[in-house]
């Protein structure tokens, strides 16, 4: 059996947890990994026996891959995702697309051209708790949406600024934006709010709150906070005729659906691994055994186009109605 030839550019967390699943699995070899720091790159391409380079284009100049993984933070997307493009190398890329639309559109513009495979880490979609919950609201449509994101400050030191993150907004609770647009369908306007920065602590904002009205009539709200000390809530509560569905991640193997009907409740807690899931099912794309993953770069685009727009209209205060170009 083949093994497929992967690289992966960053070696931050979640890299760490892409990596952890891929050495895992027969039919993969982990034959580079990149990092904007030597000795992280070094050391992380000792425990994977790869090679190590000092940055994601110098790996896919210099490699033969099968596909690449691309872990980086927000402002680094577009160069990598052109460099793969140009050689022709499928590519999984972690959320968000980039800071803003005009560069995550860009590259979606050119992966279309060029009918290149992509995935993009969505993980919720990928839970058995997510797909029950579908199957729950298939005949009772969502009536109220109410999400949080409410968490401490990542403590590496670009996340706290807009120009690197784009936000909290954009960079975090894009899972709670997505996993809505999933469950109950695409918005069709914004709203928002959002509190400023602490003093000295960048200015991605302390809080921010989105109002958004569904097409399929829903309303809802999707709230943030970077301000606590600890991770306190990360779920989306659903409220349709006579039942509430609620999704809760305290982590990424913890997650827990919550069913309430009037004849009580039943919780369901799983501890499967979506990152695990998600890079299985791109494996097999490139294997010819599924037609595309999950969440392709063009379905991550018009979740990165609402998280995009929740945070202009709580910058600025405003309603928006979507699809909106400048998003």
């Amino acid at each position: 059996m083949r093994r497929l030839r992967v690289g992966c550019v960053g070696t931050g967390f979640i890299a760490g947890k892409h990596l952890h699943a891929l050495a895992g699995l027969d039919d993969v070899e982990i034959v580079a990994v990149a990092d904007a720091v030597p000795e992280r790159a070094r050391e992380t391409a000792d425990r994977f026996g790869a090679r190590a380079h000092g940055d994601g284009l110098a790996l896919l100049e210099g490699e033969d891959l099968d596909a690449v993984w691309l872990c980086v933070p927000p402002f680094a997307h577009g160069p990598l995702e052109a460099a793969a493009i140009d050689r022709g190398v499928p590519f999984f890329v972690e959320k968000p697309l980039a800071t803003d639309m005009a560069v995550a559109r860009t590259v979606a513009d050119r992966v279309a051209a060029s009918g290149l495979a992509t995935g993009v880490g969505y993980h919720w979609r990928h839970l058995d708790v997510v797909r029950r919950a579908e199957e729950l609201l298939a005949g009772r449509p969502a009536q109220l949406v109410t999400g949080y994101w409410l968490d401490k400050t990542p403590p590496v030191a670009w996340w706290a600024r807009r120009e690197h993150s784009g936000s909290q907004v954009i960079e975090q609770t894009t899972h709670i934006f997505d996993l809505a647009r999933h469950l109950v369908g695409e918005v069709a306007t914004v709203a928002g709010a959002e509190r400023p920065a602490p003093d000295g602590q960048g200015d991605v904002p302390a809080a921010a709150s989105a109002l958004l009205g569904f097409a399929s009539g829903a309303v809802g709200s999707i709230s943030s906070a970077r301000v606590l000390g600890w991770r306190h809530r990360v779920a989306l509560h659903l409220v349709a005729e006579d039942l509430v569905v609620e999704i809760t991640e305290r982590g990424l193997t913890d997650h827990e659906l919550r069913v309430v009907t009037a004849d009580g409740e039943d919780v369901v807690r799983t501890d499967e691994d979506p990152i695990l899931a998600e890079d299985r099912e791109f494996l097999d794309v490139l294997l010819g055994r599924l037609p595309q993953a999950r969440v392709p770069y063009d379905e991550a685009l018009r979740t990165h186009a609402l998280a995009c727009a929740a945070d202009r209209a709580a910058r600025h205060g405003s309603a928006i109605t979507l699809p909106d170009d400048d998003a």
